[in-house]
């Protein structure tokens, strides 16, 4: 086979030199930036994308929890895909099919045809980020390993600012469609330097048997679930059988995953890891800090694109200043991690975030200007990079060596997920808190047959009048309901933050861990 032919497994693996490691490391580190920059660069592009396949706003967040859920599938798996078939192959496969359902989702013409291929791009880019990490620490020598982990943390930093510039002017002057097909030519470059640099770092292969009952259960649980995130808002959630029976498969079929992951011997997600106390302790506040921050993300565009007519370009460049500080902060974290207990930089950060999203509550509103909206943006990256790299270090320094890669694909698993659940309740809660605030508003109105009376004045008929006024109830609305999401953000913050000192101590001196 092809593959047999190009990657021959070395133990050790071929040692890279100089310009060679350069362009390997650099190869390497742009694909787990393009998997990045594809989840950041959908968000701002919602309106675009739900605008051009005849759909509303909500329905189109399915674009990214479609996603987000596949990737989740996956994440969990890529430790035994690895072993099973080799890291290299897995690698290129995965970034060939990430390409190949990039082009898909470019020609799609229909909601369901895009949420199809979004699904294969998640399942195909999933592993993508993990077996980055492992094939730079494979080919760096051991004294380079940081250079090589900050080489990559820079793509997780960097990402997040040019995705939502680049996904508003591509929507604003060319395409949304042009959002996937820009992947493209850049995979087809990384294949290139991959197939020319890294043929003798493949790794050996075992031959584990697969968990294909877990594998089934988990695919059931996890689909029940994405139908249900996908259809609620659409089927009035709770009120609708199909609904429930979603939920209750979920419930039902995830709780079988837990009983036979725990009782299999070679089990697909090593669930035992739980049983580390610092592990199950950071997992926790990973997950409610991320899903929180990242449901945040998806809502500001979409409110500043429908509602206060941003265009998707300014949309981004409110969103782009989120990684500005946290590009600045991040080398200094490992020096403040020798001086300060890692579980305090993590309060610190995840609590620091929670002030931002109680500035956004007091000081945004339908009447405020881009540098008020850009303001907390700018200020919170500062969180984002004090927390992410000590918890990952609590969570993975929790566990046994061998079992690493299984925490590491766990948290991200949790961490993916959590955050398709969060887009779907917030964006319904969202919505409807809007509507609450807009009936309220309208209830309580004084003087409105005055204003239709002076906007006739102008020159407005008398329905011109009446659309403009609800018009702006409704833009007055959805601010306030947008300040009351913050509210709740900063609640759930403050307990994210709160949970972490339920984890053990870390040892002093600890070093930052590889997987983030």
């Amino acid at each position: 086979m092809l593959f047999n032919r190009l990657f021959t497994p070395t133990e050790p693996p071929r040692q890279l030199h100089g310009v060679r490691l350069v362009l390997a490391g650099i190869a390497l580190a742009a694909c787990n930036f393009v998997v990045l920059l594809d989840m950041t660069i959908a968000n701002v592009a919602v309106p675009h994308i739900a605008g051009g396949l005849a759909v509303s706003i909500s329905t189109g967040t399915w674009v990214i929890t479609s996603y987000a859920v596949a990737e989740a599938i996956c994440v969990p798996l890529t430790g035994w895909l690895s072993q099973r078939f080799g890291a290299m192959r897995c690698f290129v496969t995965s970034l060939i099919g990430f390409g190949i359902f990039s082009m898909l989702c470019g020609l799609s013409q229909t909601l369901p045809m895009l949420v199809v291929f979004r699904i294969g791009q998640g399942l195909f880019g999933g592993p993508i980020m993990p077996l980055t990490q492992t094939l730079l620490l494979r080919i760096f020598p051991k004294e380079l390993h940081p250079k090589a982990m900050a080489l990559w943390a820079l793509t997780v930093v960097v990402a997040p600012i040019i995705g939502p510039i680049m996904g508003g002017w591509i929507s604003d002057n060319w395409s949304w469609h042009w959002i996937f097909f820009i992947n493209v030519p850049i995979i087809v470059v990384i294949l290139f330097a991959i197939f020319t640099l890294l043929q003798a770092v493949e790794t050996t292969r075992q031959k584990r048997p697969i968990d294909g009952v877990g594998l089934g259960l988990l695919i059931i649980w996890v689909g029940a679930l994405q139908v249900m995130l996908d259809k609620g808002r659409e089927e009035d959630w709770f009120a609708s059988p199909f609904i429930i029976g979603c939920a209750v498969v979920s419930a039902v079929f995830f709780a079988f995953f837990v009983i036979w992951e725990l009782t299999e011997d070679d089990p697909i997600v090593d669930i035992k890891v739980f049983r580390h106390a610092g592990f199950t302790t950071a997992t926790l506040s990973l997950v409610l800090a991320f899903s929180t921050y990242f449901s945040s993300i998806v809502v500001i565009p979409q409110w500043l694109q429908t509602s206060l007519n941003y265009t998707a370009t300014d949309a981004g460049l409110v969103m782009a200043f989120s990684g500005v500080l946290a590009l600045a902060v991040t080398p200094f974290v490992p020096a403040l991690m020798k001086r300060f207990d890692p579980r305090l930089l993590v309060f610190v950060g995840i609590g620091w975030i929670g002030v931002i999203a109680l500035m956004r509550a007091f000081t945004w509103s339908a009447g405020a200007t881009f540098w008020t909206f850009a303001t907390p943006q700018l200020l919170q990256g500062a969180g984002v990079a004090l927390f992410m790299v000590p918890l990952t270090t609590i969570s993975l320094g929790s566990v046994l060596p061998r079992e690493t890669a299984s925490a590491a694909g766990i948290a991200n698993f949790g961490r993916t997920l959590g955050g398709a659940i969060a887009t779907a309740v917030v964006t319904t809660y969202w919505t409807n808190q809007a509507r609450s605030d807009a009936a309220q508003m309208a209830g309580s109105l004084n003087g409105a047959p005055e204003l239709i009376t002076k906007l006739q004045g102008r020159g407005f008929s008398t329905e011109q009048a009446r659309g403009v006024l609800d018009q702006t109830v409704m833009q007055q609305a959805t601010a306030v309901g947008t300040t009351h999401l913050f509210m709740v953000a900063f609640v759930l913050f403050v307990f994210a933050a709160s949970a972490i000192w339920l984890a053990p101590r870390p040892p002093r001196n600890i070093k930052p861990a590889a997987g983030h």
